[in-house]
Order: structure tokens, then sequence, then C-alpha cells
């Protein structure tokens, strides 16, 4: 009979490992747990190597990122799970680039987690070269599993559809495939594109963008491959395009579907032989350029129409990446406006503004059409405008467009319907199985505080608008703080 496979847990989360050993244990695996690296390492001395690790990234001593090099150092055929509660870009792809097999984002489906268990076992058998070694060759990650940090904007986001993106650019960047990023105009696909070529082995060589919307039809051309002197009128020197400047690191081409025709039939021969002609020049030029495209138009349907080459997509739909609306993601909306506002405070030298809660409802209940572009627009003006410290409904109302101001309005109180059931929508296509009770809660916190609002505070009086006794009040207010 084949040997029961053996797991190890090691994370200084008592409750996370008792939770996790009883699910793979009631699967039939062989479990222990270790309260940190140190532990478990001094057991692999003495102890037969596991099938299979789960680790914790944020412990004591040294940290899940820290073993796992230390693993992959000895044993680069063991299978290593990093879980965190932080599922970001830099820990993503500090696992990924470390040799993990895959990251676990808590809290997790212990359904979820058994199942990802059983999918990691199996690769003892296989031969396992790349598990350990392939695309990770940049060296020790940080603590943090970041490179050295970057001034450049983040991505930000704890939203399922998020996490989900953090965890294939995490996978991704160590990978030179081409990428195509979908998404609508203003969700940051340039951000993705950064994050994919910053935690790549590229990551020392140039990134490059381009918006090929924003060049003329008669010169992007000249921007993507150069030009030779005397090429045409007012070519006064040799220019090189942006592939050259590109060579050894990554290009980004945001509105590829806006590219002309003739222009599509030279960039497949660049992805297809990584070599091109300069406009007027007789040189062949070659060149070593990974190339992330980005669109939020649907290019099946261009092709369809005979606008976009089938082969040209083809080519760069090696992996497709799809950054979701702001609409599908409100919970990130009160992360997102709170980083803008710092960084608007920090560029006015000022004491950093926060929105109320009231506020905050507004937000949640304006489309986004211009998504996180237009949020971070509304959170600069705020930052300017605003008198107070705390912003309120009024602010952002002024703040915002006219139209969008009275259409934010209309959602917020005639419609609020239509809004809760958009809410409803983004919670189902999340997953979520606790909608009502978290639908209920929000709808009572948002009565009672709207309510304790108007009457400055007093409960009595809150309680009598409302149809409320006010032990109801009371009871219903200590219930929501403790949910918090």
């Amino acid at each position: 009979m084949p040997a029961t496979p053996r797991i190890w847990i090691v994370d200084d989360d008592r409750s996370v490992r008792f939770v996790l050993a009883t699910a793979l244990r009631d699967e039939g695996y062989e479990v222990d747990g270790f309260e940190n690296a140190a532990d478990a390492l001094a057991a692999l001395r003495t102890r037969a190597v596991p099938d299979l690790l789960f680790t914790d990234v944020r412990m004591p001593g040294d940290d899940g990122l820290v073993l796992l090099e230390k693993l992959k150092a000895t044993h680069p055929e063991l299978p290593v799970i990093v879980m965190s509660a932080y599922t970001d870009v830099a820990s993503t792809a500090g696992a990924f680039r470390g040799g993990a097999h895959e990251f676990l984002s808590k809290p997790f489906d212990l359904d979820d987690a058994v199942a990802l268990a059983g999918r990691a076992l199996p690769l003892r058998n296989d031969v396992l070269p790349a598990q350990g070694s392939a695309g990770m060759g940049t060296g020790p990650a940080s603590e943090s599993g970041a490179r050295s940090p970057s001034v450049e904007p983040q991505l930000v986001g704890t939203a399922p559809a998020m996490r989900a993106l953090f965890r294939a650019i995490g996978r991704l960047a160590q990978a030179p495939l081409s990428v195509l990023i979908t998404g609508e105009t203003g969700t940051g696909k340039e951000l993705v594109a950064r994050a994919l070529h910053r935690e790549s082995p590229r990551a020392s060589r140039p990134f490059v963008a381009l918006n090929t919307a924003a060049i003329p039809a008669e010169l992007l051309e000249s921007e993507l491959f150069g030009h030779e002197a005397g090429a045409f009128t007012g070519a006064t020197r040799r220019h090189l395009g942006r592939f050259e400047q590109a060579n050894g690191g990554t290009l980004f081409l945001d509105e590829i579907g806006d590219m002309p025709l003739p222009l599509q039939t030279r960039l497949l021969r660049v992805l297809a032989e990584g070599e091109f002609f300069r406009v007027g020049g007789r040189e062949l030029i070659r060149v070593d350029v990974r190339v992330i495209a980005a669109t939020h138009q649907d290019l099946e349907t261009l092709v369809a129409d005979g606008r976009f080459r089938a082969d040209l997509l083809h080519r760069l739909d090696v992996v497709r990446l799809r950054l979701p609306p702001l609409r599908e993601r409100r919970d990130d909306i009160p992360l997102l406006a709170a980083r803008f506002l710092a960084a608007a405070a920090q560029r006015f030298d000022t004491p950093p503004k926060r929105l109320g809660k009231a506020a905050l409802e507004c937000l949640f209940a304006h489309d986004w059409p211009g998504n996180v572009r237009e949020l971070e627009n509304l959170c600069w003006r705020l930052a300017a405008l605003a008198p107070g410290e705390a912003i309120g409904v009024a602010d952002v109302e002024a703040a915002l467009p006219a139209a969008a101001a009275t259409a934010t309005s209309a959602t917020a109180s005639d419609d609020w319907d239509a809004a809760l059931a958009r809410w409803a929508r983004t919670q189902l296509d999340a997953g979520r199985e606790d909608i009502h009770a978290r639908a209920r809660e929000r709808f009572d916190r948002a009565l009672l505080e709207a309510a304790l609002e108007h009457t400055s505070g007093r409960r009595a009086e809150a309680a009598a608008r409302l149809g409320l006794g006010r032990n109801t009040l009371t009871r219903k207010l200590g219930a929501g703080r403790k949910r918090r």
C-alpha cells in the first residue's frame, strides 16, 4: 500500500494550525504542526521530509518567505503553499519568486485548502526542477517578499477579485509570456503591467509604455519601430523606437484595439520573430522584449468586424487578466480613498482628511463610470476644497460633477433598492454566502447612524423617529459594535 501523505503546517496561530490540521486529517492525511520556522527546520534534520508544507508569512523569527528560501535550497522538490492575510502583489510575487507552489489568502475556505493540498501532492511523483528553480533565480526575497520599495503607484484592494488578480500577477511575473489585460477605462491596467514587470526577472531593465490611441496613425509606426535620418520630411536624425528602448525589458501597449491594421501586421512579425526594420532603414534590428497589451474594447468583436487581426489576438492573448471595475469591488472604496487622501495630504503638506460614514455611504452609492481614476480625482478635489478635516456628504456632492452628484443623491435616496440589488449581485459574484446577514447589518447601521446624526446623538429621539423602542436601538448599536 502507498504511504499516507505527510503534511506539515507552520503557523504561529494555534487556531489556524488546529482547524487546518483537523480538516486535512479528516481527508486521511498525516499532519504535524509547528509554531515557527525554527521548529520546522529542526524537525527536518531528524525526520523524513514531508510530502507538502503549508507556511504562514508573518511569524516570529524567520518569516514564511525566509523559510521558503531555506527549504528550496535544501529540498527543492518539496511543494510549499504560502498562506497570508496580506494578499498584495509584493507578497504573492515574493512567494512565487521563492518557489511556492501556490498562495492561499487568509481567511480561506477549508474545503479550498484541502482541495489545494490534493492538487499539490501529486507533484511529488513528477519531475520537479521547475518547482524549485524555474523563473526564480532572482536572488532571495526580502522579509516582506518584495524588492526594494517603489515610489510608483501600487495596486490596492482586498476584494476577492483583486486577491485573485494579485495571485495571478505573482505567478505570471516569473513566466516570459505575453499578457493581455482587459478592463474598463480608469481601472488601472497600466498598474497591472508595471507590477508584472516590477516582480519579474526583467525588473532591472526598462519598462516602456505607449498608448496607441494617443499617437496619430501616421506617427505610430515611427514611435514603435524608430526611423532613420531622412526617412521622411522632418526626420533629421535617427530615432530609436519603443521596441529598442524596451530591449531586455517590458513594452506595454495600451489600447491595443486602436492600432491600425497595417501596423498590426508589423507588430505580429516582431512578436513572432523578435526582429524588425526601422522606418527607412535596411538594418535588421533584433530585440528581446516582453509585450504586455491592454484594452477596454472587446477584441473578439473587432476581429469579427475585420478591424483586428485574429492571429495577432492569439499572439497577444497567451494569458488574459481582467481588471474589475470599481462598482464590482465597492468594499475597496474606503481603502482606496484613504490612500488617495493621504497622498494628497503629503503633496499639499497638510494633515490628511478623512471621510465621514455618511460620506462613505455616498461613495458606495455612486456608480463610478470612471472607475478608480475617477475616485482618485475626486479625492484630490476633496483634499483641496473640503473646508474641514472630516469630509461630509455635502463636500462629496459638491466635488462630484453636477450630473454625477445628482445621480448619486438619487441612488442614495429614491433608488436605494437598485443600489442594494447591485451590491447583492456583486456579493453573489464574489461567492459570499452570508449576504442576507451582511445586508441586514449594513441596513441597520445606515438607518441608526443617519438617525443619530439627525438628532445630534439623542438616542431616545432617534429611536422615536425610526419607530423603534430606545432599548431596541441600544441593542442594535451594541450588536453592530461587537460584530465590528
